[in-house]
């Protein structure tokens, strides 16, 4: 697949779909709490997009490689799952608890993606530090979404900043979004300085850095969706689907 490069009507519709993902994901972050389950959230989510006469993006989703397509909404992943956790009825949230919410949303057609790790009640010291790390390490990666930039200068920016403190998982990554949900380019949270894909005014890229309290080495279950931290160390995700402009990024799925 070559570089999609939206048209300027195309980018009035993903930003009302980033708008709109991004008040939804913040009504279903505030429905975490500990003794709700990742099927409840799924089924909110599901509800709030519905509602707004949009289509979840990977709800019946199937990637390539997939025998069967995703089944929800909303991808719920705790503790030591890395991503593309399964919600189910019998996963109740506990106290102390991290859950990342990982929400797709097509909207007119066009897709935007969105991500965050949430504390479920009080947490600890580490599994904060984890989530304040993962979230600053996206903001470094934003910035250098600039025309004229490069995929590698986003990588190098996140792993320049994490600076070994954590597990970069290296195998996922971030992409191109808009006319499909997964497009070029590949955008990995690591990497060298001028190398890779030129960053061009018209691209929308979703950036998402994904760490490791532990080793950055990860696995798959057995449900063919959910991976998980080899050694069991606690991972956080954030993600958003970014504009690039003429001048400074754009953030497409910012809290308004």
């Amino acid at each position: 697949m070559s570089i999609i490069i939206k048209t300027p009507d195309e980018i009035e519709i993903l930003r009302e779909g980033g708008k709109r993902l991004s008040a939804i994901l913040a009504k279903v972050a505030q429905k975490v709490r500990p003794g709700v389950s990742t099927y409840e959230l799924d089924q909110y989510a599901y509800e709030l997009i519905k509602e707004g006469g949009d289509e979840p993006a990977f709800l019946g989703y199937k990637p390539d490689g997939h025998h069967k397509a995703f089944p929800s909404s909303l991808c719920t992943s705790v503790n030591s799952e890395v991503v593309h956790g399964i919600p189910r009825k019998d996963k109740i949230l506990k106290e102390g608890d991290i859950i990342c919410i990982d929400l797709g949303l097509k909207h007119k057609g066009l897709f935007t993606d969105h991500a965050v790790t949430v504390a479920v009640g009080a947490i600890s010291k580490e599994s904060q530090k984890l989530l304040d790390a993962t979230r600053e390490a996206l903001a470094f990666g934003v910035e250098q979404a600039i025309a004229g930039n490069t995929v590698g200068d986003i990588g190098h920016a996140i792993e320049s900043f994490v600076n070994k403190r954590y597990g970069i998982v290296r195998e996922l990554s971030g992409h191109g979004v808009g006319k499909y949900i997964h497009e070029d380019p590949y955008v990995p949270n690591f990497g060298k300085k001028g190398k890779g894909q030129k960053l061009i005014p018209g691209m929308v890229i979703a950036i998402e850095p994904m760490l490791n309290i532990g080793r950055a080495d990860i696995v798959s279950m057995s449900d063919g969706y959910t991976i998980k931290t080899a050694d069991g160390s606690r991972s956080a995700h954030f993600e958003h689907t970014v504009l690039i402009t003429e001048g400074e990024p754009e953030i497409l799925t910012a809290r308004e």
